[in-house]
C-alpha cells in the first residue's frame, strides 16, 4: 500500500503531487510513514499570492493586532498538542523532547505576542531612536522608521526541531507584517505538516500569510527580489550554495543563516569535584548530549575542563550516560530516542570515526547499542558517545558529530581556554559553568567574538536556568563564522530584521505627520478644553495646555525637605550651597518642581483620564532658584489604544520652563485613558 504523499499549502489552497515523490520514514520502526514532492507547483506564482495578498491583509494590522492573532494561535496550537506529540514520536522523539519542541515553539508565539504589545506600538510604522536634530533652529530634523517589507520571508528549516524551527522564523515575521513560506526538511515534514494543518484549519490567520511547501522548493530562489528575505537552518555547505544562488546576489536578498556549531561549555577552576558547579557540569553535558538525542544545533560538543579535574569529570559523565535508557519513545522509561533518519546515524558514525583521529571514546560504542521496545537495526539508533580528546589536534574543533556526541578536553589556563574556543570558528551557544565572577568575565569576554549566546551557570542561578540549549525569544538566536552568521529572535531585533529601515528628514511638523505621534517643534493646539477632558478618541497627538506660573518660594522648599526627609544640603544650607559650582546658591528639589508642575496641569474633576502609570526621561535641566517663576506645556504625544481593554496609553511631553523661558525639566507623562 501506497504511504500518503504529504500535501502543500500555496496560493490559498492544498496541492497534492502527481508523482510518487520522496519517502519518509519512521525513525523508531524504519516503516515508511509518507512520501513529500512538490512537483506542479508554481513557486512564481506563490510568491507572487504572498506578496500580492498576504503582505497587504497583514499590513492593514497593526502591530498589537498581529500580536492578538499570534496569542491566538498559540492557544490554539496548545489545545492540539496531544496530536503534535503523537506525531513527533515518530521522528524518534521521546515525550521529553516533543515537548521541547511542540512546547518551546508555541512558547515562541506567546512570548512574542506578549513582548509586542509591551515594546511596539499599535500602529503599523515603528519609530526607532530619538529624533535627531540637523539645523540650529530646531525647524530641520531627523527620524528613523522601520516598515514592513513588501516581499515574502521564504523560510528553510532544519530536520530537529520540525515545529519549533518553523514557529521560530514565522512569528517575528508575522510580527512585522511579512507573509512567510516554509520549508521543512524532508526527514521530519510530517511533523510540520501536522502543524500546518492545524493552523490553516484554525482559521486565524489572513489568507496569504502562511504558505507550506512539504518538498523541494524547485526554482523559489530564481524568483526573489530585493523586498524578499530567505532564512535559512542546517549545514554551512548547503548556506553557502544558498547564499551565493545569482538572483540573491544580483537582487541583494537578506540572507539570514543559522549553520553547523561546535558548541563549547567549560568548566572553572573553582568547581572541584563534590561543589554544585560540579555537578552542574556534568548534569548539563548529559542533558545536552541525550535530549533529542543531540540533535540541537545549540548541544555542546566540546567540553573543557581543567587539566587536573579530567580524570573525574570523565568517570562522573561516564557514570550518568550509563543510566541512559535508548528506545522507543513509547516506554515512559526510555530517555533517549532515535535520530531522524538511518542516513543521519550513518553520518554520526562517520563523523565520531573522524573524531577518533584525536583521542579516544570513553563511553559509548557508535556500531552497538541496547534499545528498549525497538529493533536497534531497524530504526535510527545510537548510542551516546563521550569522547577525550587532545584540544591541539584539528579534529574536535572541525567536526560536529550530530548527534550525542561530545568530546571533553583539558585545558591549563584561562587563556588557553579562550584560544580553543576560538578554534570553532564561530558558535551559536557556549556556557561557563563557575561560581567565580572574576573568571566568568575573563572567559565571556574572551569567548564573545565567537559566541551569539553564553550562558554562566552556578548555584545560584541554577534553579531559574533554562539550560545551555535552550534559545529564548527575547534573546539572539544565531552567531558569527562557522554558526552561519545570522541572527533569529532576539526579541524586537527579530522583528526588525524583516523591515527597512529608513532615514526620514523634515520639518517638526511633517515628521509628526509621518510618526503619528507629536515632535518638538511641531504645532501644539489649545482649544480652550483641557486634553485630560478628552477621550481616547478625541485625543489628538499636539492637543496642548499651558498651565502656571507659579512662584517656588523658600518655605516650598523647606516644607518639601520637612515633608519627604530629603534635606540635602543643595536645598537647606546655604553655605554648602554656595559652594557648590553647579548651583552657588540653594536650590529647590527636583522633585518638588515636577510635583508643582503636576498641581499646575491636573485637571482634579472625575473624567476620560483613568491613572497616571509612570514617567519616562525625566532630565533636571536648569537649576530652580528661590523666587523662579514656572510655567508647565503639557502636550499630547502619543496614543496607543489597547485591543483588549476600553482604555489606551497616552504619553504626554511635559515641558517645564521659567519666566525667562528657559527649560527646567522635560520628561514624559504616561496615562491611561478611557477610550470613549
Amino acid at each position: 500500500m501506497t504511504s500518503p504523499m504529504l500535501r502543500n499549502y500555496v496560493s490559498g489552497g492544498w496541492h497534492v503531487a502527481t508523482d510518487d515523490g520522496r519517502p519518509v520514514h519512521d525513525a523508531v520502526t524504519g516503516a515508511e510513514i509518507a512520501r513529500v514532492s512538490s512537483t506542479g507547483v508554481d513557486f512564481a506564482a506563490a510568491l507572487d499570492y504572498g506578496r500580492r495578498t498576504g503582505g497587504p491583509a497583514l499590513r492593514a494590522l497593526t502591530f498589537h493586532q498581529r500580536a492578538a492573532i499570534l496569542k491566538a494561535l498559540g492557544q490554539h496550537i496548545r489545545e492540539h498538542r496531544p496530536r503534535l506529540y503523537e506525531v513527533s514520536a515518530r521522528t524518534g522523539a521521546t515525550l521529553g523532547d516533543s515537548k521541547f519542541d511542540v512546547d518551546g515553539g508555541m512558547g515562541v508565539l506567546l512570548a512574542y505576542a506578549s513582548k509586542a504589545k509591551r515594546e511596539l506600538p499599535n500602529d503599523s510604522v515603528y519609530v526607532e531612536g530619538a529624533i535627531e536634530p540637523l539645523g540650529r533652529g530646531g525647524t530641520f530634523l531627523g527620524q528613523h522608521v522601520c516598515v514592513p517589507l513588501h516581499g515574502v520571508a521564504v523560510q528553510v528549516n532544519a530536520f530537529n526541531f520540525p515545529v519549533w524551527g518553523p514557529l521560530e522564523k514565522f512569528a517575528p515575521a508575522f510580527l512585522a507584517g511579512v507573509p512567510s513560506l516554509v520549508k521543512p526538511a524532508t526527514p521530519t515534514a510530517f511533523l510540520t505538516a501536522a502543524l500546518i494543518e492545524i493552523i490553516v484549519a484554525s482559521g486565524l490567520l489572513p489568507d496569504g500569510a502562511l504558505q507550506f511547501v512539504a518538498g523541494s522548493l524547485g526554482d523559489t530562489f530564481d524568483h526573489l527580489t530585493g523586498q524578499d528575505l530567505v532564512s535559512f537552518t542546517g549545514s554551512a555547505s548547503t548556506a553557502t550554495q544558498l547564499r551565493t544562488h545569482p538572483t540573491l546576489v544580483r537582487n541583494a536578498v537578506r540572507f539570514s543563516a543559522e549553520a553547523d556549531s561546535l558548541n563549547l561549555s567549560a568548566l572553572g577552576p573553582d568547581a572541584t569535584p563534590g561543589s554544585a558547579e560540579f555537578d552542574l557540569f556534568v548534569k548539563s553535558l548529559v542533558v545536552e548530549m541525550t535530549v533529542k538525542a543531540g540533535q540541537k544545533c545549540t548541544a555542546i560538543r566540546r567540553a573543557f575542563v581543567p587539566a587536573p579535574l579530567l580524570d573525574a569529570v570523565t568517570e562522573a559523565v561516564a557514570q550518568r550516560l550509563a543510566r541512559t535508557v535508548v528506545g522507543s519513545p513509547s516506554n515512559e522509561t526510555v530517555r533517549m530516542g532515535a535520530l531522524a533518519s538511518l542516513d543521519q546515524r550513518d553520518e554520526v558514525r562517520r563523523n565520531v570515526a573522524a573524531l577518533c583521529a584525536a583521542g579516544r571514546i570513553a563511553f559509548g560504542d557508535p556500531e552497538k547499542v541496547e534499545v528498549l521496545d525497538a529493533d536497534a537495526a531497524r530504526g535510527a539508533f545510537i548510542s551516546p558517545i563521550l569522547l577525550v580528546g587532545d584540544p591541539d589536534h584539528a579534529a574536535p574543533h572541525e567536526v560536529e558529530a550530530f548527534g550525542p556526541v561530545s568530546t571533553l578536553m583539558p585545558y591549563s589556563s584561562t587563556e588557553q581556554l579562550i584560544e580553543y574556543a576560538a578554534r570553532g570558528q564561530g558558535s551559536l551557544a557556549g556556557s561557563i559553568v563557575t561560581a567565580d565572577p572574576g573568571f566568568a568575565r575573563d572567559v565571556v569576554l574572551g569567548v564573545a567574538p565567537w559566541h551569539g549566546r553564553l550562558l554562566v551557570l552556578n548555584e545560584r542561578d541554577a534553579k531559574e536556568s533554562t539550560g545551555h540549549g535552550s534559545p529564548l525569544p527575547a534573546l539572539v538566536h544565531g552567531g558569527p563564522g562557522r554558526a552561519g552568521g545570522g541572527e533569529e529572535m532576539g526579541g524586537i531585533r527579530g522583528v526588525l530584521h524583516h523591515m527597512q529601515r529608513t532615514a526620514v528628514q523634515g520639518d517638526p511638523d511633517t515628521l509628526a505627520a509621518v510618526t503619528g505621534r507629536w515632535v518638538t517643534g511641531a504645532q501644539r493646539r489649545v482649544d480652550g478644553v483641557h486634553p485630560f477632558r478628552k477621550t481616547l478618541a478625541q485625543l489628538r497627538p499636539g492637543d496642548s495646555v499651558v498651565a502656571g506660573p507659579r512662584r517656588v518660594t523658600q518655605e516650598d522648599v523647606e516644607h518639601f525637605a520637612e515633608f519627604t526627609g530629603d534635606t540635602f544640603y543643595a536645598h537647606m544650607d546655604a553655605d554648602a550651597a554656595a559652594a557648590n559650582p553647579l548651583f552657588g546658591e540653594r536650590v529647590a528639589h527636583g522633585y518638588l518642581v515636577v510635583s508643582l508642575a503636576a498641581g499646575l496641569f491636573v485637571d482634579p474633576d472625575p473624567g476620560p483620564v483613568l491613572a497616571n502609570f509612570g514617567v519616562d526621561n525625566l532630565r533636571f535641566l536648569t537649576p530652580v532658584k528661590f523666587g523662579d517663576e514656572l510655567t508647565v506645556t503639557l502636550t499630547c504625544k502619543q496614543l496607543t489604544p489597547r485591543e483588549s481593554a476600553d482604555y489606551g496609553e497616552v504619553r504626554w511631553d511635559a515641558d517645564i520652563t521659567r519666566q525667562d523661558g528657559e527649560s527646567v525639566a522635560r520628561y514624559d507623562v504616561l496615562t491611561l485613558v478611557a477610550k470613549e
